[in-house]
């Protein structure tokens, strides 16, 4: 029996849900983890911060493995590729609500629902910049 990481399950719904209410979807990406090609003068702290909207993320793919799109970097064009191990959250722009997710290993993968990211005080990282 295959047991399979939730993670890709709940970056899909939640991205389909922000969108659905006219949310802007944002993911935090680990710039660090291995297969991950973001643009590195974005990164800071160790992740990267990606707005995953239809608008913004063209030929955007949320697969089990990944997350792919190519974006626009201060007017340069940039293939963007994240194994959703990497996704440490996502979130709403507008709102700062969506999910964290643990940074234990893939069979205990879970996402804590409607955390407010503002109110997670361990995670410095996670910061909302309106």
């Amino acid at each position: 029996k295959i047991n399979r990481s939730k993670r890709p399950y709940l970056v899909r719904a939640m991205h389909e849900w922000m969108t659905d209410n006219n949310q802007t979807p944002h993911i935090v990406v680990n710039a660090f983890f291995e297969g991950v090609s973001v643009p590195t003068e974005h990164v800071k702290d160790g992740t990267i911060i990606l707005n995953i909207s239809e608008s913004a993320a063209h030929n955007l793919k949320l697969s089990n493995d990944a997350v792919s799109f190519r974006a626009r970097f201060g007017g340069v064009p940039f293939d963007v590729w994240a194994p959703m191990r990497s996704v440490l959250g996502i979130y709403a722009r507008e709102t700062g609500q969506g999910m964290i997710f643990s940074h234990d290993n893939e069979q205990s993968d879970t996402g804590k629902i409607d955390q407010n990211i503002e109110d997670s005080r361990s995670r410095p990282h996670l910061t909302i910049v309106k």
